[in-house]
């Protein structure tokens, strides 16, 4: 099970390229979000069409990805 409970949730304000893996996402997190990507908290990402989203986060053993895709409907 996961929890994200040690920090909070930070949210990318522009669309991403979606293309990005983790390297690319912590990079955005480090020189446009200008933060710290080892610290405690969920970085999300989405992309341009707002039907998907990635989840940045540093678990002190690595980083963890995860994607989700909507399939009928749209984030706001």
């Amino acid at each position: 099970m996961i929890h994200f409970s040690d920090g909070p949730v930070f949210m990318h304000r522009y669309y991403v390229d979606f293309r990005k893996a983790i390297n690319g996402l912590s990079q955005i997190v480090q020189y446009n979000m200008d933060m710290d990507v080892f610290s405690p908290g969920l970085f999300v990402f989405c992309n341009k069409g707002r039907d998907k989203l990635k989840l940045l986060y540093w678990d002190k053993t690595g980083f963890c990805l995860w994607p989700k895709r909507l399939e009928k409907d749209k984030f706001i």
